[in-house]
């Protein structure tokens, strides 16, 4: 069993510093314009000769209705037309990617993000999932993870039904605050009742998991209200909930400019709405991930994590980090061996490229050894909180005291204040420490220091 969390208030003050989610290490702040589509055609080409299962995500940006804390690449749009033209350009680009990629490999993840991918319709998601069926190896068998964004506002029995039709096994509900006061502010009215409704059919329809997505921090929001959405949530009974941080830079997102700051709660408010949420869930059964994450005991992610399996990639903790990831569609990001690349995150661009017969590969990053090194150090702490040194040095043929000798005193502060236990054979995160395993990763990034931490939200 892991260790609990231990609430560590000083701690939690000294150490809650802005910095990367390391759903990548290098992160996406590095990603360059050097990296093209003839790197990407060149790392498919790798993955089709290993036969590497894939993970697919698929973006669709639009939404009918604007959230003003969303930090998403999306389109607002009350024109369900424009899905069209988008679908053609995607179904493009899937089969422009799939043509270099072999058909054994298999699909073992399946996401589709956004935006609201329930924007389209019925007939476009069938159309949508026919198009990737064609070009990739899905399973047929209901034993790949294959899931969706929903919005309870967009989405009823018929939808949910159409979606287990096509495939799909699990579900991620967007809920964030129940409390009428703060939906008003966020500008996202959404009853209990239709996320309930939603619910009760993806379990009747027996999707395999159901996801809660929670955020404390937005504007209006009270620790005893939270704490009351939180116990309403629980009653719903989700396998897994992701309770994010709200990160307020109306600098770089502009619906965030419609949230007037003076509404926003202070930062001991804030605090303590997650220290409220760790004890409402922890004693409802669930276990701490990390980061923002829980999940029931019996969960993958759970059982995962327990025997040092769990993995990291840009759809946050998953089982399935083995697996080569392909982004499709608009801003989408990929993960092929030591390859990250991204496609456009102007839509038009994004079109336009594909119009022309290219993929929209804008930017990306081709990792180095020494990224590589530090990537699989920072993967053990962020998801199985200890890190063996022989499994380093052994892996990468380095000596690790020596390789790390200059941030060796900062990992023996982080000792001294109970975040870690370190020794000669490695690194455990102490229940002091899990909340702010983030902030012990940092100290293993090489890039940290040359960047503006104003673009990552806090710790905490």
């Amino acid at each position: 069993m892991l260790d609990a969390i231990r609430w560590d208030t000083d701690l939690i003050h000294r150490y809650d510093l802005a910095g990367p989610r390391y759903t990548s290490y290098p992160t996406a702040a590095q990603f360059n314009s050097q990296v093209g589509t003839f790197d990407l055609l060149h790392a498919l080409r790798d993955s089709r000769k290993a036969v590497r299962p894939l993970s697919l995500y698929v973006h669709v940006p639009f939404c009918a209705n604007i959230c003003y804390y969303c930090a998403c690449n999306k389109v607002i749009t009350k024109d369900r037309g424009r899905a069209q033209a988008y679908l053609q350009r995607l179904e493009q680009e899937i089969q422009l990617v799939a043509c270099h990629l072999d058909p054994n490999q298999q699909v073992q993840q399946l996401h589709l993000g956004g935006g609201t991918p329930t924007f389209l319709s019925h007939d476009e998601l069938r159309q949508l999932m026919a198009q990737l069926r064609r070009h990739f190896n899905l399973q047929d068998d209901d034993s790949g993870d294959y899931g969706i964004e929903i919005d309870p506002r967009e989405a009823d029995w018929a939808t949910m039904g159409l979606l287990r039709e096509l495939g799909f096994n699990r579900v991620s509900i967007g809920v964030q605050d129940l409390d009428p006061e703060v939906q008003r502010a966020v500008n996202r009215l959404q009853s209990l009742e239709e996320t309930r409704a939603v619910i009760d059919a993806a379990r009747t329809l027996q999707f395999r998991s159901i996801n809660i997505d929670l955020i404390y921090g937005l504007p209006k929001q009270t620790p005893e209200h939270f704490a009351h959405t939180v116990a309403e949530v629980i009653s719903l009974q989700p396998d897994r909930l992701s309770v994010f941080n709200y990160a307020h830079l109306p600098e770089r997102f502009l619906p965030q400019r419609r949230i007037n700051s003076d509404d926003l709660p202070a930062p001991a408010d804030k605090l303590q709405m997650l220290h409220n949420t760790i004890e409402q869930l922890t004693a409802a059964g669930y276990n701490y991930i990390g980061m923002d994450h829980f999940a029931l005991p019996d969960d993958e992610l759970a059982i995962a994590q327990e025997e040092s399996t769990l993995q990291r990639n840009f759809q946050g903790y998953t089982t399935h980090g083995h697996c080569d990831l392909i982004g499709l569609g608009v801003s989408a990001i990929s993960q092929i061996g030591d390859l990250y690349c991204q496609n456009s995150s102007d839509l038009n661009h994004y079109q336009n490229a594909l119009a022309g017969a290219q993929l929209a590969t804008s930017r990306g990053l081709l990792c180095t050894a020494d990224d590589r090194l530090r990537r699989e150090v920072i993967q053990q702490l962020i998801c199985n909180l200890r890190l063996d040194f022989e499994h380093i040095e052994q892996a990468f043929t380095v000596d690790f005291r020596g390789y790390f000798a200059e941030v060796w005193p900062q990992l023996q502060v982080m000792a001294n204040d109970g975040l870690i236990a370190l020794d000669a054979e490695g690194i455990r995160v102490l229940p002091a420490g899990r909340l702010l395993v983030r902030s012990v990763c940092m100290v293993f990034d090489a890039y940290l220091q040359q960047q503006n931490r104003q673009r990552f939200s806090r710790v905490i």
